[in-house]
């Protein structure tokens, strides 16, 4: 994975998997379209890799996504902004290399409420 992740997008998936009760479970990771960039990034706590995704380690933190998202994110920066308005991912391209074309994407609230966990 040619993905960059920030320390605090590290330190915000971390968290996500302390709350879930299960720090050895995996983030999952799901682009998807929409937004008004045209990328979001979906996460949920998981304890197994859904069929077909791919499974990467991160600086010590599993990674399960599908191939769309991988390509999609490859080349990117995945950074977690925490402002007074809004929480979220931002995708950061690398001279056009991923599929956000080298523009950051507006910030994705995360609703931890949201969070799935699955068994």
């Amino acid at each position: 994975m040619c993905t960059t992740i920030t320390p605090s997008a590290l330190a915000f998936m971390r968290r996500m998997l302390r709350l879930s009760g299960n720090p050895a479970y995996a983030i999952r990771l799901l682009a998807t379209p929409g937004g008004c960039s045209g990328l979001g990034i979906d996460l949920s706590v998981e304890a197994k890799a859904s069929e077909g995704d791919v499974t990467t380690e991160y600086e010590g933190l599993t990674l399960h996504m599908p191939p769309a998202t991988q390509a999609l994110l490859e080349g990117c920066t995945l950074d977690f902004a925490d402002t007074v308005h809004s929480s979220g991912f931002v995708v950061r391209g690398s001279q056009g290399a991923c599929g956000c074309q080298g523009a950051a994407v507006a910030p994705a609230v995360i609703d931890v409420s949201r969070l799935r966990h699955k068994v």
